[in-house]
């Protein structure tokens, strides 16, 4: 199975390194010296790091091949794949391979269905599940631990429990409920 640990960013130096966006927690595996990952696009890769290091908080990798700044342009935002046994599974039972979570189903705690999940958006702060609803609308959802409440692989579903307003209008019926009593007030 294939996993994509990494983007490539812009080129550092005039040396051939560039910065890596880390999309894996466990980047000491997967993008180490010698590893072989395929690309997306194909036509650049495969690539095989040849030398790693971290600067100012941010990875910086040098290819084998790559040798100056115009090189390491021409590989920028390059996804960088790594192959995995599908049986693998991370170290932490809290932490979750993108093709575990994909097609879970959610639903909210009192077990209303809410939808599929049919892509993880990984941003800097956090990542999002994308939920599609039966209607065929989509509902971004925060992958953090105080909505996400369960994943329960065995059972396919992802259990949720959403602030007002996340996936439904709630927070507008709560905020007109509260206009509607302090005008009642004065």
């Amino acid at each position: 199975m294939q996993l994509v640990v990494a983007r490539i960013g812009r080129a550092h130096g005039i040396k051939g390194e560039v910065t890596v966006e880390v999309r894996t927690d466990e980047p000491e595996l997967r993008l180490g010296p010698g590893a072989v990952l395929a690309t997306d696009p194909a036509s650049v890769g495969p690539l095989t790091i040849e030398t790693g290091r971290v600067h100012s908080g941010r990875l910086l990798l040098r290819f084998e091949g790559v040798r100056d700044r115009n090189g390491a342009e021409a590989l920028r935002n390059t996804l960088l794949i790594a192959e995995v046994d599908p049986d693998e599974v991370p170290e932490d039972p809290d932490e979750y391979y993108d093709h575990q979570l994909m097609d879970l189903d959610v639903v909210t705690k009192d077990g209303t269905e809410v939808g599929r999940i049919t892509e993880i958006s990984h941003l800097p702060s956090q990542d999002l599940f994308v939920v599609e609803r039966s209607d065929g609308s989509e509902v971004y959802i925060p992958f953090v631990e105080e909505i996400v409440v369960e994943i329960d692989l065995e059972e396919q579903r992802a259990v949720i429990d959403p602030p007002p307003g996340l996936i439904d209008d709630r927070a507008e019926v709560d905020s007109s409920d509260t206009e509607a009593a302090t005008e009642a007030d004065a």
